[in-house]
């Protein structure tokens, strides 16, 4: 007789989704040396524990595409694993907490001494985001040779290049100048830019999108000021042209990088980010309730987003943007065991937007997360 197989922890949920296995229903998922070794509506084997999560989802370990992990070196980092791996975040991309001098630095104190899957969009600035005046206001720090000098060195860490233009990271510099520096780095090193646009009044926003390149994400998609992509209840021409010739819009939702009117506007015009992101950073961490990837993605529901296409946009779409699927993102034998369990508040909370404009809705927190199968709890402090 053959034995039935042995698992290290079997979880079974009201709901499994995965949108790159078309799942989205009851079932079990079996877990075994830190991998996923079944997804069945019904797993047969035995397990050296059972998990069971009713009234929940379970989708593939939450990935926040920009947010400010670092655990030393940036004016803007929180240590992932204690801020963002108990609610559900099993991966995250830096948005240029450091540049050329700190990544070294940056590999042995963060991405190495993390569990939380850490990737980095380097910043063009040679010294990052560890000083507090703007990260261009000299333009020499926009060292294009040591930039890519630094990508050839950690190409397994660095996914690619964080290229902000905005008023307040360039100061005096032309913003031109920097994206210039960027598109030569991008090209030489063949990678993507994580790119934070200029007001339009310095700069128009035709010109800007048309320099990057199919793959590149634009981010802070959704805010009002000091730039907007939506005008008298349309979504500007040259956004849409940007979409559709292959340029990504990412939420960024930050300290002032959402707006609820903008969300629903664009969103009822059909043009919904790829991918769904925090800006985690450390002024948010005195927030209450807490500022989690759970609780974004509950204002893009409460703005009109379909519930599908946010777990989407923040599984399968950002592990293929930051070329980790399908090793993470979804729900399939062989891949990482990495989950979010995901629960629906029983009563309506209040969100508030960058603005202070408020909605009432339900929200998403996490209330357990697995990565490479060892099970973390969210703090007792309410999300």
């Amino acid at each position: 007789m053959t034995q039935p197989q042995q698992f290290d922890l079997l979880i079974r949920a009201e709901r499994l989704f995965c949108s790159a296995t078309n799942r989205d229903g009851p079932g079990e998922i079996a877990l075994k040396d830190g991998r996923i070794a079944a997804v069945e509506q019904r797993v047969v084997g035995n397990a050296h524990k059972t998990l069971s999560f009713p009234d929940t989802v379970v989708v593939p370990g939450l990935l926040d595409l920009h947010a400010h992990p670092a655990n030393r070196d940036s004016v803007f980092g929180i240590a992932p694993d204690e801020h963002m791996l108990p609610h559900g975040v099993t991966s995250v991309l830096s948005q240029g907490d450091v540049g050329a001098d700190d990544c070294q630095q940056y590999l042995d104190h963060t991405i190495t001494r993390s569990e939380t899957r850490v990737r980095l969009a380097l910043n063009l600035s040679r010294v990052g985001e560890t000083k507090t005046t703007g990260c261009f206001e000299n333009l020499r720090d926009a060292d294009v040779d040591r930039c890519i000098a630094a990508i050839d060195s950690h190409r397994q860490a660095i996914w690619g290049l964080a290229v902000n233009v905005s008023h307040m990271a360039c100061g005096p510099t032309d913003p031109r100048q920097i994206l210039e520096r960027g598109l030569q780095v991008a090209a030489a090193c063949d990678i993507p830019i994580l790119f934070g646009m200029r007001r339009a009044k310095d700069w128009a926003l035709q010109e800007q999108l048309e320099s990057l390149r199919p793959g590149d994400v634009v981010t802070y998609c959704y805010r009002r000021q000091p730039h907007c992509i939506v005008s008298q209840g349309q979504v500007l021409p040259e956004i849409q042209a940007a979409r559709d010739r292959g340029i990504l819009f990412d939420l960024g939702h930050g300290a002032a990088s959402f707006d609820f009117d903008v969300a629903q506007t664009a969103i009822a015009k059909g043009f919904t980010p790829d991918t769904i992101s925090t800006d985690l950073q450390r002024r948010h961490l005195d927030m209450a309730p807490r500022h989690t990837l759970p609780r974004t993605m509950s204002k893009l529901k409460a703005a009109g987003m379909q519930e599908t296409d946010i777990l989407t946009a923040v599984s399968q779409t950002p592990a293929s943007v930051m070329r980790v699927f399908p090793q993470t993102g979804c729900l399939k034998p062989g891949t990482t065991a990495d989950l979010a369990i995901l629960k629906w508040s029983e009563f309506p909370e209040t969100l508030e937007d960058a603005s202070g404009n408020l909605r009432f809705a339900h929200t998403w927190s996490a209330i357990a997360t697995i990565r490479n199968g060892r099970v973390i709890h969210p703090p007792s402090r309410p999300d």
